[in-house]
């Protein structure tokens, strides 16, 4: 439940940067950080 609630909270205010085609070797660290971030909730919050 808490994982689900953080990957809305993501969503609305952190920037997705599949929808900018961002390229991944081209990333910096804080956005290489953010994909993280949003990939380890969003994976705990399927399993949930």
């Amino acid at each position: 439940m808490l994982y689900k609630i953080l990957a809305k909270i993501n969503k609305a205010l952190l920037p997705s940067y599949t929808k900018r085609g961002l390229d991944l070797a081209k990333a910096s660290r804080l956005q290489l950080a953010i994909i993280g971030w949003r990939y380890y909730v969003t994976t705990r919050a399927l399993d949930s």
